[in-house]
């Protein structure tokens, strides 16, 4: 099954962004994990079946929480796969 990574900008740290995604995306049977990153970003990379999936997850994204704010959200192929529900690294 393909992956992607995902980095998400933006008023995204400090602001339950992780803890938020983690929770829609459990919910929603995603496995993958969230993390912050050093410039302020969020990581966050997951596993699909298909195109919609990504469009699922992809809107989770771009919501974030109540207090962010999302920028930008791009993305890459990853070569991975993951199997044990979501995460907070």
């Amino acid at each position: 099954m393909p992956s992607r990574r995902y980095i998400v900008r933006g008023r995204v740290q400090g602001v339950w962004y992780r803890a938020t995604l983690k929770e829609h995306a459990s919910k929603g049977g995603f496995s993958g994990y969230v993390r912050n990153l050093s410039d302020g970003s969020v990581e966050a990379a997951v596993t699909c079946e298909d195109e919609r999936c990504f469009d699922r997850f992809e809107t989770m994204l771009k919501e974030g929480s109540p207090l962010s704010r999302v920028e930008a959200v791009e993305y890459e192929p990853l070569n991975a796969v993951f199997e044990d529900g979501f995460e907070i690294l």
